[in-house]
């Protein structure tokens, strides 16, 4: 079973964590799954860039990313080379280590 390890972030998870997953669902789901409340504004419909990540090992493990997805990547906050939304990001075989920027573009979010 694949491994999603998080890396520490301020608010949605200040110590990191270890999440055992399958392959085949998005990154998104499985955050939401294991209590890491990433943001999802569009509710995972590839609408906005809330769910923005950083791949920051096994990045070439995932299908690559569709025009769409980096037509909205180009307006997220942060972005650089690893970045790929967490809705359309789809755990395959092998571990990923992500990131989660430390902001967000969303405009009104329900959690703040």
């Amino acid at each position: 079973m694949p491994q999603i390890i998080v890396l520490p972030h301020h608010e949605l998870c200040p110590e990191g964590t270890v999440i055992e997953t399958q392959s085949g669902i998005s990154v998104c789901d499985a955050l939401l799954a294991n209590d890491v409340e990433i943001e999802h504004a569009c509710e995972m419909s590839n609408a906005c860039t809330t769910c923005h990540i950083y791949l920051r090992e096994g990045f070439d493990s995932v299908e690559e990313s569709d025009e769409t997805e980096d037509d909205l990547l180009d307006k997220a906050w942060g972005l650089d080379p690893e970045s790929r939304l967490s809705c359309q990001t789809i755990v395959g075989d092998t571990d990923l280590v992500i990131e989660i920027p430390k902001y967000t573009i969303n405009q009104v979010s329900e959690n703040h």
